[in-house]
Parts: C-alpha cells; sequence; structure tokens
C-alpha cells in the first residue's frame, strides 16, 4: 500500500495521539493503548509480533566493589519493579 506523508515524532504521546487522530499505525506500550483498544478507539494489528517484556535483567561481577552509583542504580530497579 503506498501512503503519502510522514510523521515524525520526539515523543510516545504524540505517536498515540495520532493514532487515535486515525493518521496511522502506532508502536505503543501496551498499557498505554489497553484503554483505547478496550473502549474500541483503537484496533490491534500484527498481534503475533508483539513483544512481550518480563522486566529488567542485570549481570554484573561479584568480585568487585561496585560503585555507589550502581549500587543506587541497581536499588532504584529493585524497588521500582
Amino acid at each position: 500500500m503506498r501512503v503519502e506523508g510522514q510523521l515524525t515524532f520526539n515523543s510516545i504521546l504524540p505517536v498515540l495521539d495520532a493514532a487515535l487522530d486515525g493518521h496511522g499505525l502506532a508502536f505503543v506500550p501496551e498499557f498505554m493503548s489497553r484503554p483505547h483498544l478496550q473502549s474500541g478507539a483503537l484496533v490491534e494489528v500484527l498481534a503475533d509480533w508483539s513483544i512481550t517484556w518480563q522486566g529488567y535483567h542485570l549481570y554484573y561481577p561479584n568480585r568487585r566493589q561496585p560503585s555507589p552509583a550502581f549500587t543506587a542504580f541497581v536499588e532504584a530497579l529493585r524497588y521500582r519493579g
């Protein structure tokens, strides 16, 4: 299918807004699109290609003393989920 025009965004919220306004497809996280899918404002396409995300995975050597910044980062990730 040949399409005319092009939209470019720096943020995901305008991408969702453009899809809601009927300007095309949007690749957005499910939590953002779920209410619109349930209301029928959006329709899921390419469901077989949807990405599932299991969370953060972090591997690091346990033989070294981690820096305070790295330790704070790990703690922030640990308590975010």
